[in-house]
């Protein structure tokens, strides 16, 4: 009976310490990204982050812009609670605040490349822009969303 016991808790230190790890260190972790930027050509759209909840919290400013190569997102004054598995969306729905809202439709330009610091995702060259209307940092892992910029043309 003894030997079970210990056969359990080696399962749990060897499974469960990393899981645990893995979802709970990006809380108390920051990764800070300092992308440049080229120059602008044309601001087409810009919003603020707003906060999520009282826990998921963002801010600093989501900028569409266009430049020489293309169309991108920037974040500027950037920084959000750091958690698992963020991507950077670009959403239908205003102000999303659940998965259902997101779920509306999206576009996901990439995985966050940090929570602190300026940095731009290029958007699809195909893409019709004129359907999204915000700019959301979403948690693929447990579908909460982290932080939202509503897009208004300047």
């Amino acid at each position: 009976m003894r030997r079970r016991w210990w056969i359990a808790v080696l399962v749990l230190l060897v499974v469960g310490v990393p899981i645990a790890w893995y979802l709970g260190s990006p809380l108390f972790l920051n990764r800070t990204v300092s992308e440049t930027f080229a120059p602008e050509e044309h601001s087409l759209a810009a919003g603020r982050f707003t906060d999520a909840d009282s826990f998921h919290r963002g801010s600093g400013i989501a900028r569409l812009v266009q430049t020489a190569s293309g169309h991108e997102v920037r974040f500027e004054e950037f920084r959000v609670t750091n958690g698992p598995d963020l991507y950077v969306y670009l959403a239908v729905h205003r102000q999303p605040r659940s998965r259902a809202d997101v779920d509306q439709g999206f576009v996901t330009l990439g995985r966050l490349k940090g929570n602190i610091g300026p940095q731009r995702y290029a958007l699809p060259a195909d893409l019709d822009r004129s359907s999204y209307r915000s700019v959301v940092i979403y948690c693929r892992a447990f579908h909460v969303v982290f932080a939202t910029a509503t897009l208004a043309a300047p």
